[in-house]
This record gives C-alpha cells, sequence and structure tokens, in this order.
C-alpha cells in the first residue's frame, strides 16, 4: 500500500508496510487492549479484561463462524475488525454481524480501518452472505461518516439489549 502524504514541502509518497491477516491466540494481548482504546469511546460498554479474553478467546474457537482481522503495520498491531455469521429470516440467509472495527489513533486517516472492512466484506462473501450488519454510537459522527462514505446505510432501527438474563 502507498500512502500519499500533502505536505508544505510537496507531497510525499511512503509505503507502508500493511498485513491484514486473521487473528490467532497469540494476538489476543494486544487486541485486548484495541478493545480497551474501543470501549473507552462507547459509552454502552464497560471494558473489563477478563470478560473482553473471554469473548475474544471464543471468536477464535470457530473459525467457521466468526472470523476476527488484525491489520499489522511494522510488524505491530494497529487494528482488528470482527464479523460473526446469523441467520437472517428478513434476507432468507446468510448476514455477518461486524463488530469490534478498531484502529489506533495514530494510524488513523491511513485507509487501515477501510481495508479491515473490506476484509470482512471478502470473508462475509465466501460465506454467502446476503447482508453485513454493524452498530454504532448514534452520536460518534466521525465513524457514522466512514461507514456511509464507505456506502453503509442507515436503519430506522434501534439496538434494545437485555443484560439479566
Amino acid at each position: 500500500m502507498i500512502l500519499i502524504l500533502i505536505g508544505i514541502g510537496g507531497i510525499f509518497a511512503m509505503k507502508m508496510d500493511l498485513t491484514i491477516r486473521r487473528a490467532d491466540q497469540d494476538d489476543i494481548e494486544m487486541m485486548t487492549q484495541l478493545l480497551k482504546v474501543l470501549f473507552s469511546i462507547e459509552e454502552d460498554f464497560i471494558f473489563n479484561e477478563e470478560k473482553q479474553r473471554r469473548g475474544l478467546e471464543i471468536m477464535l474457537e470457530d473459525r467457521e463462524n466468526r472470523c476476527v482481522f488484525i491489520a499489522e503495520y511494522n510488524s505491530q498491531i494497529v487494528g482488528m475488525i470482527s464479523g460473526q455469521v446469523l441467520i437472517s429470516t428478513a434476507e432468507g440467509g446468510i448476514s455477518v454481524l461486524v463488530e469490534d472495527l478498531i484502529v489506533k489513533e495514530v494510524y488513523r486517516k491511513r485507509s487501515i480501518g477501510k481495508e479491515l472492512l473490506f476484509k470482512i466484506e471478502e470473508w462475509a462473501a465466501l460465506k454467502k452472505a446476503k447482508r453485513l450488519q454493524l452498530l454504532s454510537e448514534n452520536d460518534n459522527f466521525p465513524a457514522l461518516n466512514f461507514y456511509r462514505h464507505l456506502n453503509w446505510n442507515d436503519t430506522g432501527l434501534i439496538c434494545l439489549n437485555k443484560n439479566d438474563i
């Protein structure tokens, strides 16, 4: 990937050593730290290292119906995204729930988030998914604008949850 930088001294091209790959057990520690950053942005979630670690372990166990991709820049994990297969009666087939898209702040605006989303789309296409869906904070305007720019559509639905089951 080539990153074009425009500055006072002119236009510069910089090769980014970016790799998007499936996560494995060895990545859990760093992914847990990324989730800590993500949950600091999202009002509805409270970071709990033990819970997030356990959730990641479960995600990594079922490689058929769940996936986690990480972005590595110069061998350092700088972002992640996850996806899970669901069955949609509305679509009459498979849907993929996208979660946990986060890129370290210092690496944002370098198309890393876009590349992670494209990777999930590729995975969903292999699963023959008819739709991708995700949730975003309704006041996280940078994220909403990012998704809309990539042709994600708003819906009239709202998300409800129930925790005491």
